[in-house]
């Protein structure tokens, strides 16, 4: 814990001293919990706050759920549903609404390993039912992770990431957005991860989100029935 707070407390430092001096960085706040059944079936309930401003001009919040099933220990297959509310910029969830949103989204996610490289591919539908009218969404994002440390009870307790997302829509553009992470995660404890990123997201006309620089911040919490085992995958990336 104190090797989390010291590193949070200089990438803090240092990302707000280059804010401060280049660009404004915003702030992207997750807090995801899972239980886990048994081996093939779980739940998750996730929960995110994000601002325009380093933690200010807080312009979007979203709550969702789900079920996931592992068909295979590298092949995970997800039903979620959510509500997802966007306000417009220039300061603290500022009315009228940009969006107002309820999503379901069916996907499914690829795990396979190179040596201690994990990478993951997931593949994601959403059925959008916003203020603006009903849409079609998808979405597809690569990412690799590696897991290092001292292992401790069948887990490392750190781990280096980056993805990208391509969001595409069945209308013109077509092309709605690319999202690009890169992430550090460090786990105290088997149940608890702690994750903090650098976020940049690019938008190409479209007002359900602001695209910019972030600052990521999450804390991923898994449980498990006391006649389970372990379902964690190291491989996963963490969910946005």
């Amino acid at each position: 814990m104190k090797i989390l707070f010291l590193i949070t407390i200089a990438f803090y430092f240092s990302i707000n001293t280059i804010s401060a001096q280049t660009f404004d960085l915003g702030s992207w706040n997750i807090v995801n919990i899972k239980y886990n059944f048994n081996q093939k079936w779980s739940t998750f309930g996730e929960a995110q706050l994000r601002s325009l401003k380093f933690y200010n001009h807080y312009h979007y919040y979203e709550y969702k759920g789900g079920i996931n099933y592992k068909v295979h220990k590298n092949v995970k297959l997800t039903l979620g549903a959510g509500s997802y509310q966007t306000y417009k910029e220039g300061g603290d969830f500022v009315l009228p609404k940009n969006n107002d949103e309820f999503r379901i989204w069916p996907q499914v996610i690829l795990f396979q390993s190179i040596g201690k490289l994990k990478i993951e591919q997931r593949y994601r539908s959403e059925f959008r039912f916003t203020s603006n009218g009903y849409r079609n969404r998808f979405r597809y994002r690569l990412g690799v992770s590696y897991p290092f440390g001292k292992e401790r009870n069948e887990y490392k307790p750190f781990q280096v990431s980056a993805s990208n997302e391509i969001f595409f829509t069945d209308k013109e553009p077509y092309f709605e957005r690319n999202r690009m992470l890169f992430a550090f995660n460090y786990k105290p404890s088997k149940a608890t991860t702690m994750q903090i990123g650098y976020l940049h997201q690019f938008d190409y006309k479209i007002n359900d989100e602001t695209g910019k620089d972030f600052l990521q911040f999450g804390i991923y919490i898994e449980l498990h029935k006391k006649s389970s085992k372990s379902t964690s995958n190291e491989n996963e990336l963490k969910d946005n």
